[in-house]
């Protein structure tokens, strides 16, 4: 499945900014999510947690195609597009710790980032079920006269959920502001998609329902970028959905519990000759975008961000018990809140 890199010099085709944030962003998703793999281990974080470490341009590259007035939803592995669209690392780590000052004030954990004020509605933990979520979002824009769109990303996994196709047919005939993404990481919870699925190029499921449907390079963020701002374009203009299927890998296993037993050693190194981060970080210095000083400042940085979100989440308090009863229902005196 994998494909080998190649030598030759990429060509920068954006501006410097713009090189800067990939290569930023990226660092802290990959840094943060490396660093919450090590609390796992030390029990600090605790129940699921799900890896992003690989897949970090299907997020970044979306976002620099997007307006801050769009939607996003996503699936479970759900740490790095909060924190690319630029929720507090500290609040992002502290619901990771279930601390009261976590996205979610500690109730949702890994599989439940949130931050309405950046527009992202939320990872979500049923298998799918953020599809017709996101349909329902991109409907919303769509009925209130807006330009804006919503972002709807899926696991491999979740195309095979009745839900999926009965969302990509009624975006179709309504013509829903809405991208649906699939990030293809080639396993699901385990199983290859060879062994779940007679299709096994995701990308022409959207063709059933004449959606524009398209494969995409999800290890290079430049390839990502571009593929949303197509789709972008389309759905501002009217002309509904579009299905992008990102080909991506994740380093780690599926959760923090899984042993990868069924994939090799020599599969995952290969992978990671096309590594996202490594990728940009060439460009950039091969076509002298950043100075090496810049570079150094910018992995600083990045470490500190990651290290004081560490400290915050431990400093925190832990929810207290009678929180479990707030924030169920938007009226406040509902009959059936116990007292």
């Amino acid at each position: 499945m994998a494909k080998k890199s190649t030598a030759t010099k990429a060509k920068a085709k954006y501006s410097k900014e713009t090189y800067a944030y990939w290569y930023e962003s990226m660092l802290l998703m990959r840094r943060f999510e490396e660093k919450a793999g090590q609390l796992y281990g030390q029990q600090k974080i605790r129940g699921f947690c799900h890896l992003y470490i690989g897949q970090e341009a299907c997020a970044s590259g979306a976002i620099t195609a997007l307006t801050k007035d769009d939607k996003w939803i996503t699936a479970y592995r759900d740490h790095a597009h909060p924190l690319g669209l630029g929720t507090d690392p500290g609040a992002v780590m502290a619901e990771l710790y279930g601390k009261a000052t976590g996205t979610t004030k500690g109730k949702g954990g890994s599989m439940h980032i949130f931050d309405k004020e950046r527009n992202f509605m939320g990872g979500h933990g049923i298998v799918g079920a953020q599809v017709p979520m996101g349909l329902g979002i991109g409907f919303a824009e769509k009925y209130q006269g807006t330009k804006n769109l919503c972002i709807c990303y899926m696991g491999d996994g979740a195309v095979r959920q009745g839900a999926v196709h009965e969302a990509f047919n009624l975006a179709m005939l309504y013509k829903v502001p809405v991208i649906f993404v699939i990030e293809n990481n080639g396993y699901a919870m385990g199983t290859s998609v060879a062994r779940t699925s007679n299709v096994t190029e995701l990308y022409k499921i959207g063709e059933a329902y004449d959606m524009p449907s398209f494969p995409v390079d999800g290890m290079n963020v430049e390839a990502v970028h571009e593929s949303v701002a197509e789709a972008a374009d389309r759905a501002r203009r009217g002309d509904g959905p579009t299905l992008l299927e990102f080909r991506t890998y994740r380093y780690k296993g599926h959760s923090m519990s899984d042993p990868q037993k069924y994939r090799t050693r020599e599969e995952v190194e290969e992978y990671k000759q096309r590594d996202p981060v490594e990728q940009v970080k060439a460009t950039i210095v091969e076509n002298n975008i950043l100075t090496a000083e810049e570079i150094k400042e910018i992995d600083a940085r990045v470490k500190k961000q990651v290290d004081d979100s560490v400290k915050f989440a431990e400093k925190s308090p832990w929810p207290d018990g009678q929180d479990a009863f707030n924030d169920v229902y938007i009226q406040e005196d509902y009959p059936f809140v116990m007292e």
